[in-house]
């Protein structure tokens, strides 16, 4: 069964208030928050971490519950608890305060982002699960787009307590309704038998030997958590790693804004291209992890503005698909079965380093400067390419 119109585009708006609540959130409170409190900006991401890794543990769990009962549940929840998260965040008086509600906010975005969502249409639509997976990550798209402006606009107008009451009610009136009348109940969901991940895919079909299966597995770990640390390191950095290059402010800025249309129009590619010429999602994912390392090279030996452009063009093209890939690669490989418990697990990884992204490529500018950040991200860059070289597909006959 594929998904229609008004579900991807229900769950697309909802994705996009539950992302611009609580992953962009950070970064534009980070500020007044800190100030106000008479605190340190860093804990308010020392916060934020805390919730990534939490986000992680709770992952498989999450997953497996949507195997078994679907996802409606799961993602009204996600809109509840992320509005108390944001309650909590704008009435913090202190520290203890700043790190419950983030704790919240962590539990929050564990049932309801992504990888949830991902979880739920799988659930839903089984293998036809890929239109509407990318559908839904062309929305979400505009998180950054939408939410760093508003949230910003809203501090501006009051202050930051009252843009977290507006992201709060946001969930409660707008994604946790579209999630109740969009993502189908548990009873009204067809049968699918689950079982261990890497297990024979409910269509019947075997992709290789199980030890063929772990090898998939234990490359898509690489290939998520190298990849995560590379998009969470230029989602934190990406303006000061263009301004340590050597680039005036608004040469920087203007080219960092680059990064979230090249993801739209890259995912609005690969949608299309999927549709029309059903192409193999492990190489668009190839393709989009090279585009990076791609991105750095000009940066580094054209430089100025155009290699500036370049270099956000080709990594937020390439950051758009690699969230697509995420997403079907696994589907793709292992099959509907147990997909919301394999999701959680790869997750693990990626929100390890998610995490520790920020603060460790931060110092990585420091001591050595753009050359060294660039060829950080280049290498994991390079490290997830070889990953995806590792994987074989079920079309493929297994090696000798």
């Amino acid at each position: 069964m594929s998904a229609s119109w008004p579900q991807v585009l229900a769950l697309g708006v909802a994705q996009t208030v539950a992302w611009a609540s609580s992953t962009y959130l950070a970064a534009v409170l980070a500020k007044p928050l800190a100030a106000e409190l008479e605190i340190n900006s860093s804990l308010v991401f020392a916060a934020f971490s805390c919730s990534l890794l939490l986000m992680a543990v709770l992952g498989p769990l999450v997953g497996r519950y949507i195997d078994r009962h679907g996802g409606q549940r799961v993602l009204c929840l996600s809109s509840l608890i992320l509005a108390a998260g944001l309650v909590g965040l704008g009435m913090a008086g202190g520290v203890v305060g700043l790190f419950a509600a983030w704790a919240l906010i962590g539990i929050g975005m564990a049932l309801g982002l992504y990888d949830a969502a991902f979880a739920a249409l799988v659930r839903e639509h089984g293998v036809a699960a890929r239109a509407p997976i990318t559908g839904i990550t062309l929305l979400g798209g505009f998180a950054s787009t939408i939410g760093w402006p508003l949230t910003a606009w809203l501090v501006a107008q009051g202050d930051w307590r009252s843009a977290c009451f507006f992201w709060a009610a946001t969930n409660l009136l707008l994604a946790l309704p579209l999630y109740f009348r969009f993502v189908p109940a548990a009873r009204h969901l067809a049968g699918q038998v689950t079982g261990a991940v890497g297990g024979e895919p409910s269509d019947g079909k075997r992709h290789g030997p199980s030890d063929g299966r772990r090898r998939n597995f234990l490359a898509l770990v690489v290939f998520g958590a190298a990849t995560a640390f590379v998009t969470s390191a230029m989602a934190a950095h990406l303006p000061g790693l263009l301004l340590v290059s050597g680039l005036p402010v608004a040469v920087a800025i203007g080219a960092a804004a680059l990064v979230g249309p090249a993801q739209v129009a890259a995912r609005l590619a690969e949608f299309v291209a999927a549709h029309k010429f059903r192409t193999n999602p492990l190489a668009t994912a190839r393709l989009a992890t090279v585009l990076h390392p791609l991105g750095g090279i000009g940066l580094l030996l054209i430089g100025g503005p155009a290699g500036a452009a370049a270099f956000a063009l080709l990594h937020g093209a390439g950051n758009g698909m690699i969230t697509i890939a995420r997403g079907t690669l696994p589907l793709f490989l292992f099959g509907p079965l147990s997909y919301g418990l394999l999701q959680g697990k790869l997750a693990v990884a990626q929100r390890m380093t998610q995490a520790a992204a920020p603060f460790l490529f931060a110092l990585l500018l420091e001591s050595g400067g753009a050359f060294w950040g660039i060829a950080a991200s280049f290498s994991l860059s390079l490290l997830g390419l070889a990953a995806l070289f590792v994987i074989r597909d079920g079309s493929q006959p297994p090696q000798r």
